[in-house]
């Protein structure tokens, strides 16, 4: 591996999304989540994703350049069409709205439709709840998931994340996590290491359970706890595609394609204002302290510190510096 500063991983990053078509202020906002990424060790939503933003940017899959616009028709509702650019660039535009619709309602919804992928939600529902909010959130993605018992692929992995407020600028807990078993990205990441895949990760087209990721990928991804994990897809794919208007599973090309039609999907975030129970922050330290009763046992994301220097793929940086000129 190889030692980048954040700094390092940004700059280049934003050099590259520079050179292939997006706006400085939306090339910024993709490196920042980026570079979270890769410091969380999270390399499926980091480097690995910037030759596809690159190449889409060139074919006109993703456009770089568009104002995402923002509206609230309702005082708890808060509308964002991101014009069939970057989610990061779309979210961006609306949250200190939907941040401000919670302190006025107690809860809102942030509805971010037609954008590309947002790769990790937590980079989302992290900014929510640094903000002083709880969030919630969940996208959709290309189908490679079939009902359990099934063989056509239905929804995508079809991921969830939530974000809890320490009520000093930062996060008492945090998830993000898919609705599969795993990532689609592990699978395509053995594949292209020539890795077999634990079993229990996926069945090939026949419904069969396969270790072979390249079967896996010919196949289905398994939900997560079976009937639950599909029913709590099914719930993403319904809020986001539906409250959005953007597209269902079924209708998203493979996402890293290089050509073809925009991605078109959405993301649903919910806020809530914890300051509508005075006791929110009190009932939050008291089950992490229960949690942490146990040594080596803690609430999800606490504690979490995003390294710097970050531990860099080689390839992968070697190529960022290609994209980059």
């Amino acid at each position: 591996m190889t030692q980048i500063t954040q700094a390092e991983i940004h700059s280049v990053t934003a050099q590259a999304l520079r050179a292939h078509g997006a706006a400085d202020w939306v090339a910024d906002v993709v490196a920042d989540a980026v570079t979270e990424a890769e410091a969380t060790g999270n390399r499926i939503c980091g480097l690995y994703y910037l030759e596809s933003y690159c190449l889409q940017l060139r074919s006109g899959r993703v456009l770089g350049k568009v104002e995402p616009e923002v509206s609230r028709p309702r005082p708890g509702l808060v509308r964002v069409d991101g014009k069939l650019g970057f989610a990061q660039a779309a979210f961006l535009r609306g949250l200190n709205t939907a941040i401000e619709a919670a302190r006025e309602c107690g809860t809102a919804q942030l509805a971010v439709g037609h954008t590309h992928t947002c790769t990790s939600l937590g980079f989302f529902t992290g900014q929510i709840a640094r903000a002083g909010m709880i969030g919630l959130g969940m996208t959709n993605a290309s189908p490679i998931v079939a009902p359990p018992g099934g063989k056509t692929r239905v929804i995508g992995t079809n991921p969830i994340a939530f974000s809890v407020p320490d009520g000093k600028g930062g996060i008492a807990m945090q998830f993000d996590q898919s609705t599969t078993t795993v990532a689609l990205g592990k699978i395509t990441m053995a594949k292209a290491a020539g890795e077999r895949i634990p079993e229990g990760w996926a069945v090939d087209a026949a419904g069969v359970p396969t270790t072979d990721p390249e079967a896996a990928l010919g196949g289905s991804l398994v939900s997560m706890g079976g009937y639950k994990g599909w029913g709590f897809g099914l719930m993403a794919e319904l809020l986001v595609a539906g409250l959005t208007g953007s597209v269902t599973s079924r209708e998203v090309k493979p996402l890293k394609a290089p050509e073809g039609r925009p991605h078109d999907l959405g993301q649903l975030y919910l806020l809530m204002d914890p300051s509508t129970a005075p006791a929110f922050h009190e009932t939050v330290a008291k089950v992490a302290d229960a949690v942490g009763e146990d040594a080596g046992a803690r609430m999800p994301g606490q504690g979490r510190v995003l390294s710097d220097p970050v531990s860099v793929d080689p390839v992968a940086w070697e190529l960022a510096l290609k994209l980059a000129g």
